[in-house]
């Protein structure tokens, strides 16, 4: 058995400063097998840095206060989750939940069957710096703490963070 309270589980963010506040409760925990991360989103602020997915994971996030919007699949549907609901990703299925409101925004990102992610097993939707055009990319992260990302169409690489 692990015990631990939110207000004393450090604060560690994505490189790419999309976030205020994420606080990595499984890490915390010594956690295997479950991933769960607290968020403080700041309007305009994203649980990630892009829209992504994990072939590996299924995700469920919970808003706890204020409200999220999410892009869902490569096509972009916009899903908004208000307080006290939850929203789950299937394996494969790209998403990204970012703050759109004034207000701030707390929730959490629930995972499974993993405590911590495999960047073999990520994609990131982004735009290629060769094609020009937004295709996925594979994800990678560096000793320094960057995204190494390789578009999946053209092989074009380029580090981000």
């Amino acid at each position: 058995m692990e015990k631990v309270a939110i207000d004393e589980v450090d604060v560690v963010n994505n490189p790419l400063g999309v976030h205020s506040v994420r606080k990595p409760v499984s890490g915390a925990l010594g956690t295997d097998d479950f991933a769960m991360n607290y968020f403080e989103l700041e309007p305009g602020e994203s649980f990630s840095g892009g829209l992504h997915t994990h072939h590996d994971q299924e995700e469920v996030f919970y808003v706890q206060e204020g409200e999220a919007t999410f892009e869902v699949g490569r096509e972009r549907e916009e899903v908004s989750v208000a307080a006290g609901e939850v929203i789950r990703f299937a394996p494969g299925e790209f998403q990204m939940g970012t703050n759109e409101s004034d207000e701030r925004t707390i929730g959490f990102a629930l995972g499974a069957p993993k405590a911590r992610h495999d960047f073999e097993e990520m994609e990131s939707i982004v735009p290629c710096r060769e094609c020009g055009e937004e295709t996925a990319h594979e994800l990678d992260l560096t000793e320094e703490g960057a995204f190494h990302l390789t578009c999946t169409e053209c092989g074009t690489e380029f580090t981000m963070g």
